[in-house]
């Protein structure tokens, strides 16, 4: 059974390696929606452990929203990174990297209680989990896809080839009534035209938002999620509508160009005025 989401989504999340702590600290005075602090693939092994003592002096005290992205728990580090997460303020969300099994969600979710975890799925068995993943613990509060692993678990090389894994995490996501997905992080730093073009791919997909490697990212990423006026313009025109019907016992609504209103453009249409108020 799923329920609508209205509140305003995070549309722009910036990934900063947790063994810079220079970048960590812009990033966290910077326009990024929600921060994502790397313990894992952005550190090399050699740094880890003070990688992580970082990020721990870092957000100790942090007030906005930011997310900690753990290691694997096959790793050695991960034992440490879960103890230093519990440390840290309730807020601190936890990016959890790799995930395949319900079990291993459930067993993060006893150790990390009441912390919103943020699942990502990178692996074949992963995306033939998404929906048991997305309903494994209540704290689960998202999934995405990590799509450089599972481009290389699928042996596709293009975006076709992952189509059919994006549309499932975006059906199971809503499935389990969670928030639309986040697309993965578009590897091209420099190629903003193709960042535009591949968020405006993922939106028609469902996904709302997307992960950055670099700040210059964040505009683009930013402006391809948000809707034009002129669909601020309808979705208003759809609300106004429908409330008017309704109060005035009408059945059939219309809009002015001959569309034929119902209850699900009305969600659709205040999903819409909800991203239009994070502008």
């Amino acid at each position: 059974m799923s329920r609508t989401h209205h509140e305003r989504p995070p549309l722009t999340l910036l990934y900063t390696p947790a063994d810079r702590p220079d970048r960590v600290a812009k990033a966290l005075a910077g326009d990024a929606d929600v921060v994502l602090v790397d313990l894992e693939d952005a550190v090399a092994p050699a740094r880890k452990e003070g990688a992580r003592a970082e990020a721990v002096r870092l957000l100790s005290r942090v007030d906005r929203p930011v997310q900690v992205r753990l290691n694997h728990p096959d790793t050695p580090w991960h034992t440490g990174d879960v103890a230093a997460l519990a440390e840290l303020p309730a807020h601190v969300g936890v990016r959890v990297p790799k995930v395949e099994t319900a079990d291993q969600v459930s067993a993060l979710a006893a150790r990390l209680p009441g912390r919103d975890l943020h699942l990502l799925i990178e692996s074949a068995l992963g995306v033939e989990h998404a929906f048991d993943l997305a309903e494994a613990a209540p704290t689960v509060a998202s999934i995405a896809l990590g799509e450089a692993d599972l481009r290389s678990d699928l042996r596709v090389s293009t975006d076709t080839g992952l189509t059919w894994a994006r549309g499932r995490v975006v059906v199971a996501a809503r499935a389990a009534a969670l928030p639309p997905p986040v697309m993965s992080a578009y590897p091209h730093v420099r190629d903003l035209e193709g960042l535009a073009s591949s968020c405006a791919a993922g939106r028609d997909l469902g996904f709302c938002g997307r992960t950055a490697i670099h700040p210059a990212q964040l505009p683009v990423i930013r402006e391809a999620f948000l809707p034009s006026a002129g669909e601020v313009d309808r979705a208003r025109e759809v609300v106004r509508k429908v409330t008017d019907a309704e109060l005035a016992g009408v059945g059939a609504i219309a809009l002015a160009d001959g569309t034929f209103l119902d209850r699900a453009m009305l969600d659709q249409a205040r999903a819409v005025l909800a991203l239009a108020a994070t502008a």
